[in-house]
């Protein structure tokens, strides 16, 4: 299928949203105006009836020697209730970067896979990747499009994190419910949860982490996270239930194995590292 021919001043360009408003709205997010409408809790908020949808808690994301570590808790919470056990909240954008997500779960993954859809759909129309700070930027501008829901109280707060190929490091941006980005230096977590793994990762980080170290912090930090906070899903040994870990480097976004990072939290348990003294 070829993309239609648009007249002078009407073409969107890149723009991925863009061009479905103009050949085919039905098939935007609901948050955008789709045809599909809000979910039943978005519409009971709205009319002052009691509505709750589930939430994602922790993400966090640090520096190592050879790129970027992303990891995030599996829980997602529907008020004081457990809705899923196993909730996936980091995710490739492209082959070079990662998005992970806090807050009302649905909207979280609808914007991640947008935000997929449109880097792809940029480099296949411009021919060249966007560069890590276009990506940034594309990612706020989806979280300053969601911010009327954002007032209903179903914030989107994502985390994004990336190789940069003409820097040769690993550089990581959080987001405010505005869609304001922020470029940190070293490391970051937001969420729930996210005080406490942001205490732990800054009292273990150092320069030049090395593989190995980067994510046994990452996991340590989502420990002591889930220690503190209720909404944040700790190691489920029992349902094999472990944090998402993924790594970003020159080579690409790859998944750490959940082998190795069950094997992560039983060496931290067995040396008494779970929680700081």
């Amino acid at each position: 299928m070829s993309l239609p021919i648009f007249p002078p001043g009407a073409d969107p360009g890149p723009d991925f949203a863009g061009l479905l408003r103009r050949v085919e709205p039905a098939a935007l997010p609901w948050w955008l105006g789709g045809r599909s409408g809000p979910p039943e809790a978005v519409r009971a908020r709205a009319e002052g009836r009691s509505g709750t949808l589930p939430h994602g808690t922790t993400v966090v994301a640090l520096r190592f020697a050879d790129g970027v570590v992303m990891a995030g808790d599996r829980r997602a919470t529907e008020g004081n209730f457990i809705a899923h056990r196993s909730m996936e909240k980091v995710f490739p954008a492209d082959r070079h970067s990662a998005v992970a997500v806090a807050g009302a779960a649905g909207p979280a993954v609808e914007m991640v896979r947008l935000f997929q859809t449109q880097l792809e759909h940029y480099e296949k129309v411009e021919g060249v990747a966007l560069s890590l700070e276009g990506k940034a930027n594309q990612l706020g501008q989806m979280v300053r499009e969601h911010l009327p829901m954002a007032f209903q109280g179903l914030a989107v707060v994502p985390l994004f994190a990336g190789y940069d190929l003409r820097r040769q490091t690993g550089r990581i941006f959080t987001y405010d419910v505005t869609g304001g980005h922020y470029e940190e230096t070293d490391h970051a977590a937001t969420g729930s949860g996210g005080r406490d793994a942001r205490t732990t990762i800054k009292l273990g980080w150092r320069p030049g982490l090395s593989r190995a170290e980067a994510i046994e912090l990452a996991v340590r930090a989502l420990y002591n996270a889930a220690d503190e906070d209720a909404a944040t899903g700790g190691p489920d040994a029992v349902r094999g239930i472990y944090p998402v870990v993924a790594l970003v480097t020159a080579e690409g976004y790859s998944r750490v194995a959940e082998d190795e990072v069950a094997a992560r939290f039983a060496d931290l348990l067995a040396r008494g590292l779970g929680r700081e003294r």
